[in-house]
This record gives structure tokens, C-alpha cells and sequence, in this order.
């Protein structure tokens, strides 16, 4: 059934930008640009990252399912280098899980995933590394990179029989890797960061659907999705000694999906909004 093919893959190439914000935020470290000064000194912190989300339905073919999908993540980092004067070449170490949950209508972790409760767990590490340390009015600024993998999960459910059930039902992983220049200042008890960034993301799908109801012939199909985004962030948080409140709102831009079916209430050339509030604990 050629429509439900369609519907699948539209659903998958809308869903991927998606899950990728959701996974990868803007910021990699909440709130600053400013290395860790090396051996000896690490953070941890805790954030939640949300994107709305507006897909195809699989009950009706139209751009009806929407909802945040919120991210949970814990990130932590260590210093391994403290670099040359001014900050230059000092490394940093990264380290994240994301907690995916499973929230968004048609969404779940698929059987035999990694994943903790109903939240697929996926893992991101990289590096840091500083530029400069900044006193103001100059920035410290950085540059990091981070992969970022996220398990099976499923958007759809077929039933037993044509009509029982969705249209159409794909499972995805999803790869990450993001690319990120932030500059920060601090002004007494304020921190602000911002930045900008690239994304590229990578996944393999399973789509399935029922090929010509009434019968119960159902077709698989495997495809490879590769896409870029570009995010612009900004940080601001309250820097109390070592705890520190920040909240992060950022954009990711748009791209032409070259969707099969148009969507009388779906853009799928917008851009996106997504933020994050957390908090980091520096030692």
C-alpha cells in the first residue's frame, strides 16, 4: 500500500531532526564555555531538554500527533589538560546518558533495547577543548565535540489485521555527532553562555505496513537516513560557589525533507525550538 510507505517515511525523516535535538541540546557543559583547569576538577550535572514534536499519524495520515518530548540527561566531565596561558589547548573530557522517554503518543522503546523503565538510555561522550579563559568584557571561549547514540525505538504499532491497528509502524536507532563553539561570560552571580553549532545525525529504520488490504501481507523496508541541522543556544543560570541553575532556550534549523505527502498543518521546512533547565555541580 503505497500511501502507508509514504506516510512511514515521512514520519521517519520528520522524526529524526527530532529525536536529535531532543538527545543533543545545545550547550554540551549547561551554562559555560569555561574549561575545567585540568587534573582534579570535574562536574556533574543534571538537565531536562525538551522539543515540540509534530509528526504524521499513523491512524490518519495527516500531521495531527504533536507533543514535547523531553529529554532527561546526566552529564559529567573531567579535567585532563590545563593548557598554556590563557586557557589555550586545555582539555576536557565528556560524558552523557540520555533518558528518551516514551511519552509522545505512538512512541515506544522497542523490545530488547537499552533502556531503564520506559526510557531508552543512550550514551554521548567527547572532548572540550578551551581557547580561551576570558575576563571580561573578552569571553572564555571553547569548542567541543560530542557522539551521541540513542537504542531502538518504535513510532507506530501495526494490528494483527489491516484496520485493527496503525497504518504503519517504523523502528529507528539514531547517531549524533555535534559540533559546538560557546563563548561565556560572568557577571557576579550571572552566567550566560551562547553558541552555535552543527548536527549531523544518522539512522537505519525498519518501516512496515500491510501491501494491499484486506490481505495480510505485510512489507518491511529498510532505509538509511543522513541529515544535518544547524542550532544556535543561549544560557543563563544563577552561579551560587559550586551549584550552579541554568536554563538553556535554543533553535534548530529548518530543512526541506522532500516529504511525499503535503501537510495542510505541517511546515516540514520549519526550524525548531527546544530548551533545557538543570543544574551542574563544579569541584
Amino acid at each position: 500500500m503505497l500511501a502507508a510507505c509514504n506516510t512511514a517515511v515521512d514520519a521517519y525523516k520528520t522524526f529524526q531532526p527530532l529525536a536529535g535535538v531532543a538527545t543533543s541540546g545545545g550547550n554540551p557543559v549547561l551554562g559555560t564555555a569555561w574549561t575545567l583547569g585540568g587534573l582534579g576538577h570535574l562536574f556533574v550535572s543534571a538537565r531536562v531538554n525538551a522539543v515540540k514534536a509534530v509528526l504524521p499519524n499513523p491512524d490518519t495520515g495527516s500531521a495531527s500527533v504533536e507533543g514535547a518530548v523531553p529529554a532527561p540527561v546526566i552529564e559529567a566531565g573531567v579535567g585532563l589538560f590545563r593548557g598554556m596561558a590563557g586557557g589555550l589547548l586545555s582539555v576536557d573530557a565528556l560524558g552523557s546518558a540520555t533518558l528518551l522517554p516514551t511519552s509522545l503518543d505512538k512512541l515506544s522503546v522497542e523490545s530488547g533495547a537499552t533502556s531503564v523503565g520506559d526510557f531508552a538510555l543512550g550514551i554521548g561522550y567527547g572532548l572540550r577543548v578551551g581557547v580561551l579563559n576570558g575576563a571580561f568584557p573578552v569571553p572564555a571561549v571553547s569548542v567541543s565535540a560530542m557522539r551521541r547514540t540513542l537504542p531502538r525505538i518504535q513510532y507506530g504499532q501495526l494490528g494483527a489485521a489491516p484496520g485493527s491497528g496503525d497504518a504503519f509502524e517504523f523502528d529507528t536507532d539514531l547517531k549524533a555527532t555535534n559540533v559546538r563553539v560557546t563563548a561565556s561570560w560572568r557577571f557576579v552571580l550571572l552566567d550566560v553562555a551562547a553558541g552555535v553549532g552543527f548536527d549531523q545525525y544518522t539512522s537505519t529504520a525498519h518501516l512496515r505496513y500491510y501491501n494491499n488490504p484486506p490481505t495480510t501481507l505485510r512489507d518491511t523496508v529498510m532505509t538509511e537516513l543522513d541529515n544535518s541541522r544547524q542550532v544556535l543556544f543561549a544560557n543563563a543560570g544563577l552561579n551560587l560557589a559550586m551549584l550552579k541553575l541554568v536554563g538553556e532556550i535554543g533553535y534548530q534549523t529548518g530543512k526541506d525533507q522532500n516529504l511525499s505527502t503535503s501537510y495542510s498543518d505541517f511546515d516540514p521546512k520549519a526550524g525548531h525550538v527546544f530548551g533545557g533547565v538543570g543544574v551542574r555541580l563544579s569541584f
